[in-house]
């Protein structure tokens, strides 16, 4: 029966017809936008707030970019879509973009609509080139939300889905902050990790591991940089136990840790990349796998069991393409790394000298986290691990009413601009959030 919705605000209409993610459908209360450009989203009340969320960490090149609108544009006066076993000028020159920036002995690129796909078939090439079913992934990780990458995932969100049957075993990797190894340093919070990940391996049965996954930095569950040493660790027991490596770079892939994959800064070389987001800073939905020569040298003369009716859709690849070319032009990686170095962590530091909820500042790039506590000495955590918390609402509140969007999760706050930002527009997104955090330093119980 047709509903009579000309009564109705805007946000009563969403609320009525659109079923959101990870949400209590009857608490939602979604903010309400009208556009974006740059760095700054207008909302419905015709006010303009800094956005320090990318989003979803994913408008790396910020909101609007007229270089990759006009190339949709483009595209789509040409080609809108076609079916992905034909070819395209715009998928094979986003391929071999993205390659010519990942790795030596990076051979070719399956695309994927999203990140959550593309894990599922990294996952599954790994499984085929082995032969083998187990694949471990770390506590404190997110991976995706279908069937094997929720499994993967290290957070809550894996518990309600979770069927115990997929294969996956989890492992604690290094977090310095709150070790699981009663480090004291972080060269020996890397060494315990190892070991740590090298008994697993031997008490799962090493012949029976298809892949290790990691979060190159882990991003929603925290954003802690692993330890000097660590990936090229795991790198090595991959290659001693003839395991392949997938570095996660959904998230901190494409500029966003100040280089275009955050394993060039470990010097490690994956056997698998999974990406999206930054890509093309999500204007169209885009994803893929970047595969070794090896592993797709498996698939020469034996059919891969995979595929996706868009998989390389022409107007998601004219985005990367005009996403990866624009950030080359216009020093986009540089200017993300110069930001996280002499503003963001500076910047952030200082927060830290002033608030004493912040128990720890972390990151690179634009990838930045505040760890929050009500004692410095305990780390009581301002919210709950997989929860919230009144003090966490009201930051939240407060930053609105700065017209300030961030990202949040459970006891954290995330600081993640478009990789364009200014450093003028970061100390402005960090002086609202100083504001932003006083209304909870009254929940702070420790000394100072």
């Amino acid at each position: 029966m047709a509903i009579d919705r000309s009564a109705m605000t805007s946000k009563e209409r969403e609320k009525a017809s659109v079923f959101h993610s990870w949400s209590a459908q009857a608490t939602i209360n979604p903010f309400m936008v009208k556009d974006a450009a740059g760095v700054f989203v207008t909302g419905e009340d015709d006010l303009s707030y800094l956005d320090l969320s990318s989003q979803l960490v994913n408008t790396n090149i910020g909101h609007q970019h007229p270089a990759v609108v006009q190339a949709i544009q483009e595209q789509a006066g040409t080609l809108c879509t076609i079916a992905p076993q034909h070819g395209y000028v715009a998928r094979y020159r986003a391929a071999e973009l993205i390659l010519d920036r990942s790795f030596d002995g990076a051979a070719k690129v399956f695309f994927t609509n999203g990140g959550t796909e593309a894990m599922e078939h990294a996952i599954r090439m790994a499984r085929l080139h082995t032969g083998r079913h187990k694949v471990m992934s770390a506590y404190r990780s997110y991976h995706g939300a279908t069937a094997t990458s929720i499994n993967l995932t290290g957070d809550p969100r894996r518990w309600p889905n979770d069927t115990g049957s997929a294969g996956v075993v989890h492992f604690f990797g290094p977090f310095f902050y709150r070790s699981m190894f009663h480090s004291t340093s972080e060269s020996e919070e890397c060494e315990r990790a190892l070991a740590n990940l090298e008994a697993t391996i031997r008490f799962e049965g090493p012949d029976s591991i298809a892949a290790i996954v990691l979060e190159t930095v882990p991003g929603t569950a925290g954003i802690m940089v692993p330890p000097k040493g660590y990936l090229q660790g795991v790198r090595a027991l991959c290659d001693r136990f003839g395991i392949v490596y997938v570095a996660d770079e959904v998230m901190c892939g494409f500029g966003r840790t100040g280089a275009w994959f955050a394993f060039h800064q470990h010097e490690v070389r994956p056997d698998l990349v999974v990406f999206a987001k930054g890509v093309n800073s999500g204007y169209v939905p885009l994803g893929g796998v970047i595969v070794s020569e090896a592993i797709s040298a498996t698939f020469n003369d034996r059919v891969y069991p995979g595929g996706l009716t868009y998989s390389g859709h022409p107007l998601a690849c004219a985005a990367a393409v005009a996403t990866i070319e624009a950030m080359t032009r216009e020093h986009i990686v540089e200017n993300a790394k110069m930001i996280g170095d002499d503003v963001l962590r500076p910047g952030l530091e200082e927060l830290a000298q002033q608030h004493p909820i912040i128990g720890d500042v972390r990151g690179l790039g634009v990838f930045f986290a505040l760890e929050l506590v009500v004692d410095r000495a305990t780390k009581e955590p301002l919210a709950p691990y997989g929860g919230t918390s009144p003090a966490m609402n009201e930051i939240v509140a407060a930053a609105r009413a700065e017209q300030l969007l961030i990202f949040t999760n459970f006891n954290r706050v995330h600081v993640v601009p478009p990789c364009t930002i200014t450093a003028d527009e970061a100390r402005e997104g960090l002086r609202r959030l100083g504001r932003a955090l006083s209304v909870a330093d009254r929940y702070y119980t420790g000394t100072v």
